[in-house]
């Protein structure tokens, strides 16, 4: 089937012949289209691809001066290409490295400064555009995070949970919603911004991979690149870089920001139920869990 997308993908696009080579297999495959003009990235999606709303969403982006990989139009106009159930794009080569490979980055919080610069920039763009008609994307909502079928699964049914870890999540969840306000800041998020979703050049920083983004609480954009960055340096320095390079560019209340924390290290203690097979996965589960464990506590 991938053979018969990614032939059905070049004649599509106009480039028959060209070298395609496998780049990533994570949530979506994808490769590197090496043609006489440059490099191009097609994007093999994960069953269950949402809508073409995330390229406008990105175009719109790349238009207003953010360097993420843009689409490319086919030979007929068209975003994409659907062959059986693979949904199929072709976007504009990034180069650079992933934040995460970058030698010494836990003293680099010029990065991350930047990092924050560009979410601020990304929400203030956001505010200011009129999407398509029939534009939709996921809501990372109350209904998104804590509700009974969240995005990212039900996180305080892990059945690796312990009674008293099942007990503190579930009780968190309560106390999470209890606090969460629909007045909150809320609009367009990338909602994955991590490390390895953010490619790092010469000429700066380009977030890829909005598979996820939608309608959210910016604070929860924030807090997933804070959560994400302590790992990195838990003294605080990075996370707190994001912040200052974010509220350099964008004024936001950060009164709540722990909570959002919270709330991002429990999805993925529900991210992780569906992958336990996966290599590694028992490891990850173990320190998600300890993670969620920890932010709670800590609020």
């Amino acid at each position: 089937m991938t053979d018969v997308a990614l032939k059905s993908a070049l004649v599509h696009w106009g480039h028959v012949g060209a070298k395609v080579t496998l780049i990533a297999a994570r949530e979506n495959h994808v490769y590197r289209v090496d043609t006489a003009r440059g490099s191009l990235a097609l994007r093999l999606h994960r069953a269950g691809y949402r809508s073409a709303a995330e390229l406008h969403w990105m175009q719109m982006l790349a238009d207003g001066g953010i360097t993420v990989p843009a689409p490319i139009r086919a030979r007929d106009g068209s975003l994409f290409l659907t062959v059986s159930d693979t949904v199929i794009d072709l976007l504009s080569w990034v180069e650079g490295v992933p934040l995460s490979h970058v030698p010494g980055v836990e003293n680099r919080p010029d990065l991350y400064r930047e990092l924050g610069r560009q979410m601020a920039q990304m929400h203030d763009l956001a505010d200011c555009w009129s999407p398509p008609a029939g534009f939709a994307r996921p809501a990372w909502d109350i209904d998104g995070l804590l509700g009974q079928s969240p995005l990212w699964g039900r996180f305080w049914d892990n059945p690796t949970l312990t009674t008293s870890q099942a007990a503190r999540l579930a009780d968190f969840r309560e106390v999470a919603r209890e606090k969460l306000t629909d007045t909150t800041d809320y609009g367009l998020v990338h909602a994955d911004l991590v490390p390895d979703n953010v490619m790092v050049s010469k000429a700066g920083l380009h977030p890829i991979d909005f598979d996820d983004g939608g309608f959210g609480y910016r604070l929860f954009d924030l807090a997933t690149v804070t959560h994400r960055a302590s790992r990195t340096a838990p003294d605080g320095t990075l996370g707190h870089a994001v912040i200052e390079g974010y509220t350099d560019v964008r004024a936001i209340d950060l009164a709540q920001l722990k909570l959002f924390e919270a709330l991002r290290a429990c999805t993925y203690v529900g991210w992780i139920i569906t992958r336990m097979k996966e290599d590694g996965a028992q490891a990850r589960n173990t320190r998600f869990i300890t993670e969620a464990i920890a932010r709670i506590d800590a609020l």
